[in-house]
């Protein structure tokens, strides 16, 4: 792709205006350990949950979701309309024990509901995961998309994105990366938004008069979400429609509502109502990717088959054929404000987990302005960790398949530790850090036995037939029946320990009389039927 003079100023200038923008946000932020990590908990809804859809989307997602499109269809946008679920559960369920125990990390809330085990455990599993997926693997996907569109080289690409993330993060802390994150919100849907209404247009100008001419030019159920399991889709790539029911959930919950690296955004609320409305925006914004993220890559396969040789060049093709002048910076931009909004998140994450959850409790009496010291030397140690880590993404088989694997190593022992330690009020601290540790061994013995890469074959995918979602389905049972079984075989907690952390019974999410339309029981409502009409619609 030739990239013009107009477009290159177009990514130099967001480059270097993200980076003052970071630096500036925080001007009047004052640097405690509250300010830095949890930025002074003063975020309202809006910022959180548009920070929160920026942290998810990363290069790889947009490229992937676009591959998808071209190759399955619609069935891919399950991965976002599925979030909405989750998201519901973040705001609903889990939010409302964030903000009234008043935790900084998601660690701490596994030692109020059950022991310190379970914190030091669970910070090492979310340090590995950020490590590992959100920053390593996600950096080299990035930078390898930088080069398929322009040329430029990887490791290149690796250090200058790296560096120019790490500055505002590094400097500014929670407050910078939301400020950021929103900015890159916006970039991110208006350059799709403008892709997908190109793609349309396209589309009629080739001929094609309506959905059923569209549909007789495209694969089989190409434009349906939903496939059974006599269906090509759900034979060859096990997308069907009970394995994303049910796997889905799995990840989503540890993604959503467990993970360090997301919920952040939700610890900083200045409210409980923000720490709630914010869930419930963002999953309202996970509707759009389906549309225009997804749908796109579709249209690409009536509108310019013939120009794409493998699924990844979707969506470079679609720009080179369909942006002129000008909107390809503003798309590279996208994909920049994409892949840095995933590295600043993760950086954040580790470094409130390395102050607060290790060092912090080794020395109680930490000043404000040492955790904030520790939190920057962290941030710049795992960035480093991770460009090293990132040199290794080319020896993957399939980055899109490597992330999702290695998240479902650590979702189901965390999703069901979080799910049960809240709703299962005999939940003991015995079973919960079991449940992780095994938990966790387990999932990275079968990771690597299902991973080529590593043991040349899929054993579990290929050999018994057990697909990637299921797989982590039948882990997540596995875990929750382990909990339950050590739980009952072990002394109750006190219930002291657990009146804060856990619901007295599933009614309580919906105990009080509801408080008109902006009752967020009332909202969650509302986005709940949205999601499901939307499904009937187009499954």
């Amino acid at each position: 792709m030739n990239i013009s003079i107009v477009d290159s100023i177009i990514i130099i200038a967001y480059l270097v205006g993200i980076v003052i923008v970071g630096l500036l946000s925080t001007r009047k932020v004052k640097m405690t350990g509250e300010g830095y990590f949890l930025a002074g908990r003063g975020l309202k809804w809006a910022t959180i949950g548009a920070a929160l859809f920026a942290s998810n989307i990363s290069t790889i997602h947009l490229t992937g979701l676009a591959s998808d499109g071209f190759s399955l269809g619609l069935v891919a946008g399950n991965w976002e309309w599925m979030a909405t679920f989750t998201l519901l559960l973040l705001g609903l369920v889990f939010a409302p024990f964030y903000f009234k125990t008043k935790i900084s990390t998601l660690p701490e809330f596994l030692e109020r509901r059950f022991d310190s085990r379970s914190r030091s455990l669970l910070a090492f599993m979310a340090i590995i995961g950020a490590l590992f997926i959100h920053i390593g693997i996600s950096l080299y996907a990035g930078a390898s998309v930088f080069y398929k569109f322009y040329d430029v080289n990887i490791y290149v690409s690796i250090v200058v994105i790296s560096v120019i993330t790490a500055i505002y993060t590094v400097a500014g802390g929670l407050k910078a990366v939301v400020v950021t994150e929103n900015i890159q919100t916006v970039i991110l849907l208006l350059g799709s938004i403008i892709l997908t209404v190109l793609a349309i247009f396209a589309v009629k100008d080739a001929g094609f008069s309506g959905i059923s001419d569209l549909k007789g030019a495209m694969k089989p159920g190409q434009l349906e979400m939903l496939h059974g399991a006599d269906s090509t889709i759900g034979k060859e790539h096990g997308y069907t429609w009970y394995a994303f029911f049910l796997g889905y959930p799995v990840l989503g919950i540890w993604y959503w509502c467990t993970d360090q690296t997301i919920v952040q955004r939700v610890l900083g609320a200045r409210t409980q109502k923000d720490a709630q409305y914010g869930p419930l925006f963002a999953g309202l914004l996970k509707i759009l990717p389906a549309f225009i993220l997804v749908l796109p890559g579709a249209l690409a396969y009536v509108l310019f088959k013939e120009h794409i040789n493998e699924p990844i060049e979707t969506l470079p093709v679609l720009i080179d054929k369909l942006l002129p002048i000008g909107l390809k910076g503003v798309f590279a931009a996208a994909l920049l404000a994409a892949l840095m909004s995933t590295i600043a998140a993760a950086l954040n994450s580790c470094s409130s987990l390395v102050a607060l959850d290790i060092v912090k409790r080794m020395k109680p009496d930490l000043s404000d302005k040492s955790q904030v010291k520790i939190g920057r030397i962290t941030a710049v140690v795992v960035m480093v960790a991770a460009i090293l880590w990132s040199t290794q993404g080319g020896k993957f088989e399939s980055i899109f398949k490597a992330i999702n694997d290695m998240a479902g190593a650590l979702a189901p022992p965390i999703s069901a530790v979080f799910l049960l330690g809240v709703f299962y009020r005999r939940g003991t601290k015995e079973a919960a850090f079991y449940t992780l540790l095994i938990g966790f061994v387990l999932g990275i013995v079968l990771f690597l036995i299902d991973f080529k890469p590593v043991s040349g074959y899929s054993y579990i995918t290929d050999g018994i037939g057990i697909p990637f979602l299921m797989r982590t389905w039948w882990m997540f049972c596995l875990c929750c029946v382990l909990f339950v079984a050590l739980s009952l075989l072990t002394p109750k907690p006190d219930e002291a320990q657990i009146a804060n952390t856990t619901f007295a019974n599933p009614g309580q999410i919906f105990a009080g009389s509801l408080k008109g339309l902006r009752d967020v029981r009332v909202l969650g409502l509302l986005l709940f039927v949205t999601i499901v009409v939307l499904y009937t619609i187009f499954g």
